[in-house]
């Protein structure tokens, strides 16, 4: 496994050593996001696209550029190495030369958070810590309650009140001790922030633990992989606080630097209308990002105060790429969709990203020769209510050939 050489902050570039501070720069407080840095010469001496095809298929077949001391200490759930689907039916119907889906919601506990809460934990117990927590509006909590399960740690979870029952439950079935907290989730954030610090628990939240985007980084570093090296001209991903947008750039860049791609793709961040503070800094060119309300049905995504706001930005603007936002609607079209055309039923989250894709072609926003992907971050089975609503009902027939046929008669449907 790899030891980082560096901490630097995304925002006054200071510079410090790993073990000097653990989550965010001193200097510029919990804006201040890390980056943790490695020695690339050497990662790349043994980290080549030769020696990657006989690894393990799992994130851990990156081990030169992950933070984690022991071996012994990662979990033994299997996360990452996700599939990547080449769907050209996709991208002759939207005008673009491929399109590709890469569905994050095969991970074990259904979401892309599971790269992060796998790294988590593994640091969480290379340092000796037994309790970790962390807030979440969903995902990121149903993840880091099942690695924490299986890495024998206690968990602390603090949620919105108003987060799916599918996700609080999947929390309470691995073991997690679950908070619903009354507010949105700059509430929840702050509260769970408060209790870490007075409980001297490990932080699990990718905005301020720099550890944890290093997990999410690996996403990038599969796509980079699976196409052969060949990379898509755009990525889209939905952004909520910023960790995963942050987490491609950050993959993409690690490769760079250790020269196995030689360009960066264009990442484009999709987010909904009713949670934009991120696209709004982008659009209006702000050096900061302006906190507000969240209400959109994609939960994962429902964030009005992003806590990675600086990575995410930077994440558009040095990839030259841009942002998008999409309506509930647009967002509760794009899941059936999505499943019939691709195979892959994404929660609302993911298929935000989708819905991104398909506004800016329908807009005439990407190029005929372009080659794009789209990150599907969780799966659709995370929110049934959301995925209900956006299909309709079925057909509810007595148990005899007569009725069904009838309805089937009057449907209009053809036989």
């Amino acid at each position: 496994m790899a030891q980082p050489v560096e901490l630097k902050c995304v925002l006054c570039g200071a510079s410090y050593a790993p073990g000097e501070v653990e989550y965010t720069c001193p200097a510029c407080g919990l804006d201040g996001t890390l980056d943790v840095l490695y020695d690339y010469k050497e990662a790349a001496r043994t980290m080549t696209k030769e020696s990657l095809s006989g690894r393990e298929r799992s994130l851990w077949r990156y081990e030169e550029i992950l933070p984690i001391v022991d071996k012994g200490s990662i979990p033994h759930l299997a996360v990452g190495w996700t599939p990547l689907y080449e769907c050209p039916a996709v991208a002759e119907e939207y005008g673009v030369r491929e399109f590709r889906v890469k569905d994050d919601g095969r991970n074990p506990t259904g979401s892309l958070k599971d790269r992060a809460s796998a790294v988590g934990v593994a640091r969480a117990i290379d340092i000796n810590q037994r309790t970790i927590a962390c807030a979440s509006t969903g995902n990121a909590a149903s993840s880091l309650s099942g690695f924490a399960a299986v890495g024998g740690l206690r968990s602390f979870i603090f949620v919105p009140e108003k987060a799916p029952v599918a996700k609080v439950t999947q929390l309470l079935v691995y073991g997690a001790t679950v908070v619903l907290v009354k507010g949105d989730y700059a509430d929840v954030f702050n509260l769970a922030t408060a209790a870490i610090k007075k409980y001297g628990w490990y932080n699990r939240n990718c905005a301020i633990n720099p550890y944890l985007v290093e997990g999410k980084k690996t996403c990038a570093l599969e796509i980079a992989e699976q196409t052969g090296w060949d990379l898509p001209d755009r990525v889209f991903i939905s952004v909520g606080d910023g960790c995963c947008i942050g987490g491609l750039y950050k993959g993409f860049s690690d490769l760079l630097r250790m020269g196995l791609i030689s360009r960066m793709p264009k990442i484009v961040g999709v987010q909904a209308q009713g949670a934009k503070p991120i696209y709004e800094a982008f659009k209006n060119k702000a050096e900061r990002v302006a906190f507000g309300p969240a209400d959109t049905v994609a939960d994962s995504i429902s964030v009005g105060a992003p806590r990675n706001w600086a990575k995410a930005l930077r994440a558009v603007r040095s990839s030259e790429g841009d942002m998008v936002t999409v309506s509930d609607e647009e967002i509760l079209s794009a899941i059936p969709e999505l499943a019939r055309k691709t195979g892959v039923f994404g929660e609302p989250a993911g298929a935000a990203a989708f819905a991104g894709f398909r506004k800016m072609a329908k807009e005439g926003l990407l190029g005929r020769g372009e080659r794009v992907a789209v990150v599907v971050t969780g799966n659709g089975l995370k929110d049934i209510e959301s995925a209900r609503k956006s299909v309709g009902a079925p057909m509810l027939v007595e148990p005899t050939i007569e009725d069904f046929s009838g309805q089937l008669e009057r449907s209009g449907f053809p036989c």
